[in-house]
């Protein structure tokens, strides 16, 4: 009577762990992941941790430019993702928000805490604590042509480090035919010339915003003015195609692989294009230069946070940290030609041999990135104050009216 008592017993319990869903039969855990469309080695990433350990990572792309809304309404709702990449840009509002989990004391566990790219720790922050780290990063800087570079007259092995000697750069590369100009900028592209322009600006000393990010200085600061005045030079000199004047950034990268521009601001996303699809094109980068010297990049790309309301913070964590780690920084980022997120493992056997590597990654040591929750009404709005300004000052050689109109408007958004 007692055997089958047990066995009766031994029974149920069967039944009941055959109706639970594996998770829950052996502790795995299924995690889900948010990624923006330009989501860089993430899937290489998810796929890795999935085939490693018990824990599961869906991954799911989110077009970027619904990324945002979709992240909030998801969190609001009490049914965030577990893990997200982020453009950084908007990392102070999902924080001010409160949407994000503070993982400061995880952070203070890495060894390499102080090697991430300081761009991305620093928007990661808010009032002091950790919100996210870097997942994929990008810095801006300038791409010439070594051939027009070498048929105008110039050394290619010593390119422009001031703003004259870009003009004159500009200058000599238009100088050799009709279809050949010096320069490109996409002139209806409100991001592309927040990542390109400001750098000008920020290498010279200069900004668009305080110290502590709180008031525009559009009105006060005198290189904001001087570098509207080198870009207008540019424009009105014919130094750059007509066709800049409208493109909205979808030949922000392709107009300098036909061969006839002589240099273009661009970032890191564009050395594995060029050096896979246009291997015949023969070209090297340099800094961003300041008025008189110096550099800046715009430090651009992903952070990576876990979302408020999720169940398996210290798993998302475990995962997050383990992307940090030497193996994956190496093999999956730098393998694919993407700048590892700690700058001491810029010195990799992929990048060996290709200082175009090593500049663009030595651009995130001087990058920068405007912090402010409302980064996308001012820099980012097709129809926001930063394209408007930059048009008027440029293009119309308004650049009085446009400063006006920069500093009242910046004002506006940020005290609003």
């Amino acid at each position: 009577m007692k055997i089958r008592s047990f066995c009766l017993g031994l029974l149920a319990i069967v039944l009941v762990l055959g109706s639970l869903p594996l998770a829950a039969q052996d502790d795995q855990i299924n995690m889900t992941m948010w990624v923006r469309a330009i989501n860089f080695q993430t899937q290489e990433l998810v796929d890795t941790w999935n085939a490693n350990n018990d824990s599961q990572i869906e991954l799911t792309v989110i077009p970027s430019a619904e990324f945002v809304t979709k992240m909030g309404a998801a969190i609001a709702a009490g049914e965030p993702p577990d893990i997200a990449s982020i453009d950084l840009i908007y990392t102070p509002a999902f924080a001010a928000a409160g949407q994000l989990v503070d993982i400061t004391d995880f952070v203070r566990e890495l060894p390499y805490a102080d090697d991430l790219t300081p761009a991305h720790m620093a928007l990661g922050l808010y009032e002091g604590r950790n919100y996210a780290v870097p997942t994929a990063v990008d810095g801006s800087f300038m791409a010439f042509n070594v051939d027009l570079f070498e048929q105008a007259g110039l050394d290619p092995d010593n390119p422009p480090s001031t703003w004259d000697e870009v003009l004159e750069a500009a200058r000599a590369v238009s100088a050799l035919g009709d279809d050949i100009y010096g320069y490109w900028f996409s002139g209806a592209c409100a991001g592309c010339n927040a990542f390109t322009f400001l750098p000008f600006i920020w290498a010279s000393g200069g900004d668009v915003l305080s110290d502590d990010y709180a008031t525009a200085t559009i009105a006060e600061d005198p290189l904001v003015r001087e570098a509207l005045e080198l870009y207008n030079t540019i424009w009105e000199e014919g130094l750059t195609p007509e066709g800049a004047s409208i493109d909205n950034g979808s030949n922000f990268v392709s107009a300098f692989t036909g061969g006839n521009i002589g240099m273009a601001p661009l970032g890191n996303f564009a050395l594995s294009l060029f050096q896979n699809d246009h291997p015949d094109l023969n070209f090297d980068i340099f800094h961003i230069p300041g008025k008189e010297g110096g550099a800046a990049s715009f430090g651009g790309g992903d952070v990576i946070a876990i979302p408020a309301g999720t169940e398996h913070a210290e798993e998302a964590w475990r995962f997050i940290a383990w992307t940090l780690t030497d193996e994956p920084q190496i093999e999956i980022y730098a393998a694919n030609g993407q700048i590892p997120v700690r700058l001491a493992l810029v010195d990799n056997k992929y990048f060996e041999g290709d200082e175009r590597q090593s500049i663009a990654a030595s651009a995130l040591a001087v990058g920068h990135t405007p912090y402010t929750t409302v980064y996308n009404d001012l820099f980012n709005d097709p129809n926001g104050p930063w394209l408007e300004m930059l048009q008027i000052a440029i293009l119309d050689g308004d650049i009085d009216g446009a400063i006006e109109l920069g500093q009242e408007r910046f004002t506006q958004i940020m005290e609003g």
